[in-house]
């Protein structure tokens, strides 16, 4: 049960999501113990770098051209306004820093200034990772010889629910940029969202798909969508109703069975949830949350709930894991 697998059927995901909630959270915890240390949680910070105008039309997102949110696109930002950020972000406990820039992919212009960017973040100290959309084989291998740690490309739901969500690139483009990440040597971040409309066997689906990689992610990033007025799913979730919170626990403890020694992280949506779902949350095997006010342009509690909510579980920062 504690060794990771690559061989999962998706019925036998769905079987996990079926199992009585009190059993399945209790399975998970025992393999959450079993790789990582239950008080620790891991605090990451996220840096819009590059804000709104992308190509892309994913339906939950704020910053697609494709819809009228009221965002405003914005230049690359300069490397000294992110380093400051990120020195920040070091001093407020968190072990790594992420940098974020709404592009459909990631232009050879650009490479060296994002090369530039990271080496400066990453002579901090802190765990580097970035999400700057589609790579190539080379452009991965500069940011790795930059001091990328990991890349965040997201499958965002399962293979089947995919086409619901976004028609500007396919399933395979983002298997293509994951292969290129690890072929570079980078550690991948790689997650999705819930409560997008989707169903259960969808939420299995995309458990599945992660889990049946040839290596699975480092960090594993379960997102609750927070609803945008503007766009397409956005709105259908604000009249039909958010995702149940003992559903999400239970896509956070699957996720924990099928990739075991993933960071299971808790990302967007946090903010939105009380202390007692994120404590049961950790029970079920997340040990990484995002911190900092703000995840790309979705609010997060501010520092002083966060150092609460560690305070009142008893919860100590995670230390760096890139030497371990």
């Amino acid at each position: 049960m504690y060794q990771p697998r690559h061989d999962w059927r998706l019925d036998e995901v769905e079987a996990l999501f079926a199992r009585p909630f009190m059993e399945l959270v209790y399975q998970a915890a025992t393999v959450h113990r079993h790789w990582f240390n239950p008080n620790q949680v891991q605090k990451s910070q996220l840096l819009s770098i590059k804000t709104g105008g992308c190509a892309e039309n994913c339906g939950y997102c704020s910053q697609s051209a494709s819809f009228k949110t009221g965002l405003k696109a914005e230049k690359l930002m300069a490397t000294e306004t992110v380093v400051m950020a990120a020195k920040a972000a070091k001093n407020g406990g968190a072990s790594r820093f992420c940098m974020g820039a709404a592009w459909r992919e990631l232009k050879e212009r650009d490479t060296p200034k994002l090369a530039a960017m990271i080496a400066e973040v990453k002579a901090l100290g802190l765990e580097t990772c970035a999400t700057l959309g589609m790579l190539t084989a080379d452009q991965a291998r500069q940011l790795k010889e930059a001091g990328l740690d990991y890349y965040n490309h997201n499958l965002d739901t399962g293979p089947d629910y995919y086409g619901h969500v976004v028609t500007t690139r396919t399933y395979q483009d983002r298997l293509t940029t994951l292969s290129h990440v690890r072929e570079a040597g980078m550690r991948t971040c790689c997650g999705g969202i819930v409560g997008m409309g989707e169903h259960r066997r969808d939420r299995a689906g995309l458990l599945h798909a992660l889990a049946t990689l040839p290596v699975h992610p480092d960090s594993l990033p379960v997102n609750a969508l927070v609803p945008v007025s503007g766009t397409p799913l956005g709105d259908q979730v604000l009249k039909s109703g958010e995702i149940h919170p003992v559903e999400f626990v239970r896509t956070v403890a699957v996720a924990r069975l099928v990739c075991p020694k993933s960071m299971v992280r808790l990302s967007a949506g946090r903010e939105g949830m009380s202390a007692e779902m994120q404590a049961l949350c950790f029970l079920a095997g997340a040990n990484s949350i995002f911190v900092g006010g703000k995840l790309l342009t979705t609010p997060l509690p501010d520092e002083d709930a966060d150092s609460q909510l560690f305070s009142l579980l008893d919860l100590e920062p995670m230390p760096s894991r890139l030497s371990a």
